[in-house]
């Protein structure tokens, strides 16, 4: 733990976010990377407080490179952070 303090190569760590979206029946979230992540959470927001069942389709820029499921199968979304070098 204490090596990351002292790393000379701190410096060169970046953030980036994705958008985590887990879908009812899925042991594991969709791991999604766009570049405008809250734009993205805040749609998924909406479209689960929406009553009405909406098929969702979006183009990512990770290794998920399109992503497509009913909304009323959406059971929760969060914003990740992560750190890269």
């Amino acid at each position: 733990m204490a090596q990351q303090y002292n790393n000379p190569n701190a410096q060169n760590i970046k953030k980036r976010y994705a958008v985590l979206a887990f879908i009812k029946g899925s042991t594991a979230p969709l791991v999604l990377y766009v570049k405008e992540p809250q734009q993205l959470y805040d749609e998924l927001v909406n479209l689960m407080q929406s009553q009405k069942a909406v098929l969702f389709e979006h183009e990512t820029e990770g290794p998920i490179k399109k992503v497509c499921f009913v909304s009323n199968q959406l059971s929760a979304v969060a914003i990740q952070e992560e750190q890269y070098m």
